[in-house]
C-alpha cells in the first residue's frame, strides 16, 4: 500500500520522529508569523488605544497559530496517513480551532501595520476594490454553502481516498477546508455582528453542528469501513479499520460539535451585550444621562 507523507504508513514506533518539514507550509506559517508580530508591534507604539482588546487579539491569533503548527507540522500530520482519526483530528483543529482562533485574532488588519507607510496605503486600496466581493462571499448563506459543500464533498469515500495516495489531492483538501472554515467564521464572528444578523449566526452555527456532528454519526454507527485505504495501516496502532473510523466519528461527532456549541453560547451573551456597547454617554444640560442609540435614557455618572 503506498500512502502521502514520504509514501510510507507510519508505525507508533516512529511517531516522535515523524515531524512534517514540508518547505511551502513552513514559509507560509514564517511569514505569517512575522507580518503579524511586526504588525502588533508597530500598533502597539502608535497607539495606547485598545491595548487590553490587541492582547486579547494577539492571545488568538497565535493560539490559533500554533493550532496549526500542530495540524500541519506536529506528528499528527504523519498520522493522518496512517489512521483515520488522526486524519479527522487534523482536520477538526483546522476548521474549528485554527480557524475560529486565527478571525477572533484580526490578522489582515494587524499584518498590514507590519508594511510600510506607502505599500500599506497601496496594499490597503487595492484590498479596499476587492471587499464587495469578499463581504458578499461571507454573507452568512453563502459561507454556510460554501463550507458545507467542502465538508461534504470531500467526506465522499471516492475523494476521502485519493488524499491518502495523492498529496496534491491531499493539499487540496486542506488548503479548501482551512479556506471555507475561515470564511465561515468570519461570517458568523465579524460580518453577523456588522450587519446586525447576530440571530442568523446562531442559526448557521446550530445547522452546521447538526450537519457535521450527523456526518460524525454515521461514521460512528457504520456497519463497515467508509475508507478501505486506511485498513491496512491501522492494525500497526492495534486497531481495526473499522474501530479507527469509529474512533474518527466521535472525534467529529463530539468535541467537534462542542466547538460549535460553545461558540453559539458566547455568540448569544456577546448578543446580550451589545445594547451596553451601542451606548454612549453624553451631557444634557445640568442632568447628566446615558442615552442608548434606540433613544432610551438611564441616569448615569458623567463625566466631562
Amino acid at each position: 500500500m503506498t500512502l502521502v507523507h514520504e509514501g510510507v504508513a507510519l508505525a507508533p514506533h516512529d511517531v516522535w520522529g515523524a515531524w512534517s518539514w514540508e518547505p511551502g507550509v513552513l514559509l507560509g506559517l514564517a511569514v505569517t508569523a512575522g507580518l503579524y508580530a511586526r504588525g502588533w508591534l508597530g500598533l502597539r507604539r502608535r497607539s495606547v488605544r485598545r491595548r487590553g482588546a490587541r492582547r486579547r487579539e494577539a492571545a488568538a491569533f497565535w493560539a490559533g497559530w500554533f493550532a496549526l503548527v500542530g495540524a500541519l507540522v506536529s506528528p499528527l500530520h504523519r498520522m493522518g496517513g496512517a489512521l483515520l482519526w488522526a486524519h479527522m483530528a487534523q482536520h477538526e483543529l483546522l476548521m474549528v480551532v485554527a480557524a475560529p482562533l486565527l478571525v477572533l485574532g484580526r490578522p489582515f488588519v494587524v499584518s498590514l501595520w507590519a508594511l510600510g507607510p506607502v505599500l500599506r496605503r497601496r496594499v490597503g486600496s487595492r484590498l479596499a476594490r476587492l471587499r464587495p466581493l469578499v463581504r458578499g462571499l461571507a454573507r452568512l448563506e453563502v459561507a454556510w454553502v460554501l463550507h458545507a459543500l467542502a465538508i461534504i464533498v470531500w467526506h465522499a469515500p471516492a475523494l476521502y481516498g485519493l488524499t491518502v495516495t495523492s498529496e496534491l489531492v491531499h493539499s487540496l483538501q486542506h488548503a479548501s477546508f482551512l479556506g471555507t472554515a475561515l470564511l465561515y467564521w468570519w461570517s458568523v464572528l465579524t460580518e453577523a455582528r456588522l450587519r446586525a444578523r447576530q440571530g442568523g449566526a446562531i442559526l448557521s452555527l446550530f445547522t452546521t453542528m447538526i450537519y457535521t456532528g450527523g456526518l460524525g454519526a454515521l461514521l460512528t454507527v457504520a456497519a463497515r469501513p467508509w475508507y478501505p485505504a486506511y485498513g491496512a495501516a491501522a492494525p500497526l496502532w492495534g486497531l481495526m479499520p473499522l474501530e479507527d473510523q469509529q474512533l474518527a466519528g466521535l472525534i467529529m461527532w463530539v468535541p467537534a460539535g462542542l466547538s460549535y456549541l460553545f461558540a453559539t453560547i458566547w455568540l448569544v451573551a456577546e448578543w446580550l451585550r451589545e445594547p451596553e456597547r451601542r451606548t454612549v454617554a453624553v451631557p444634557l444640560g445640568n442632568s447628566p444621562v446615558r442615552t442608548v442609540i434606540d433613544g432610551a435614557r438611564e441616569p448615569t455618572h458623567y463625566r466631562s
